[in-house]
């Protein structure tokens, strides 16, 4: 809260965390949806026409909304960490390796790997406007793509949102200095909505990149993902992982946070995770333990499943959840098709459908 930075002078710097209450109470609306889709790892998840669009790894799948089996668009020599549709049916496909491939519609078999004079080494994330407005989130100037864990154990806010004009290939660079930006969501004013993950922020961005950036929705219980619009004119957020103050104050320390790094295995570092091993070896997490052989609902753990509906002034009114007990954790990306939700758990290995007032 604002008054901490008064206090800390005197108590020492407070590790504080925003309770999961009112509009994020806890359910078990995600752990209960329907299992729609078997698809390993999905980073990313689009809709078009009937069907959607998944990233798993190097592969990029097509399920149907009938609910068919996941067939294979294709296969990539990197990892895909973005995807974005055009309204003609075209694609954009970021991979690790900074390229942006465009499948299908007017841009198709064009390959990006510059941003102007700037090269692109980190794709997060990437939103379209019009049928020819591409607009891409770079995490990190120092990371890949799929090092966010990584980055934000170094504290690392060197990330950066970028405006290309595919008519004729002029980049603009909208903001710098972005704690990895995860996803970006275009507004009707064209302003952008960027959620900055290490922060735990949503920010909103001028459309020229020329105002001043505003933190619209601060302080947020976990780490957000992607963006997508809501059927009503509101947003879906994804939250892919849980904030608590054991890795609060880890990253308080540098000493400690530096030789953790260096000399223990990444899988069992103090930071937020996308799914839990049920590992001995996993850091306690703020008493997120298992008692009796019974991981309790409410414990504090190092991977959650998490669902925020914002209404058009991006507050938050609902949620769905998959708590400490389940294993639908780690929500990279929501998106409303045929008037159902679809959720992208890499955690839980699953694309999940919540009809009905979710």
């Amino acid at each position: 809260m604002w008054w901490d930075r008064f206090l800390d002078p005197f108590r020492g710097k407070a590790v504080t965390i925003p309770p999961l209450d009112g509009a994020l109470r806890p359910n078990s609306a995600l752990e209960t949806a329907i299992a729609f889709a078997e698809v390993d790892r999905p980073a990313a998840i689009v809709a078009q026409a009937d069907r959607l669009v998944v990233a798993s790894h190097e592969d990029l799948l097509a399920i149907r909304l009938d609910g068919s089996a996941p067939r294979s668009i294709r296969r990539f020599d990197g990892r895909i960490t973005a995807l974005a549709a055009f309204a003609d049916g075209g694609l954009v496909v970021a991979l690790e390796s900074g390229e942006l491939h465009c499948l299908g519609g007017r841009q198709d078999g064009r390959v990006i790997t510059r941003l102007g004079d700037h090269k692109l080494i980190c794709p997060t994330a990437l939103a379209t406007a019009g049928d020819h407005m591409l607009f891409v989130a770079e995490g990190s100037t120092s990371a890949s793509a799929t090092d966010w864990i990584g980055d934000l154990m170094r504290k690392g806010a060197s990330g950066s949102l970028w405006r290309l004009d595919l008519s004729d290939g002029e980049a603009t660079e909208l903001a710098h200095g972005l704690a990895w930006p995860a996803g970006i969501l275009v507004e009707p004013d064209h302003s952008l909505i960027v959620a900055e993950a290490s922060r735990h922020c949503l920010t909103r961005v001028a459309a020229d990149g020329r105002g001043r950036r505003a933190v619209i929705l601060a302080d947020i219980a976990g780490y957000p993902a992607n963006l997508s619009r809501a059927a009503d004119g509101g947003a879906w957020l994804a939250v892919m992982a849980p904030r608590n103050r054991l890795v609060e104050f880890v990253l308080q320390e540098d000493a400690y946070r530096a030789e953790m790094i260096e000399t223990i295995d990444r899988e069992f570092w103090i930071a937020p995770q996308m799914t839990s091993a049920n590992s001995f070896l996993e850091p306690l997490q703020c008493g997120g333990v298992v008692v009796m052989g019974v991981r309790k609902p409410w414990a504090p753990a190092r991977s959650y499943g998490l669902v925020v509906k914002l209404d058009g002034l991006m507050r938050p009114q609902s949620s769905l959840h998959s708590r400490a007990d389940g294993r639908r954790h780690g929500v990279r990306q929501v998106v409303e098709a045929g008037g159902a939700l679809y959720v992208a758990s890499n955690g839980g290995n699953l694309i999940l459908k919540v009809e009905g007032d979710a």
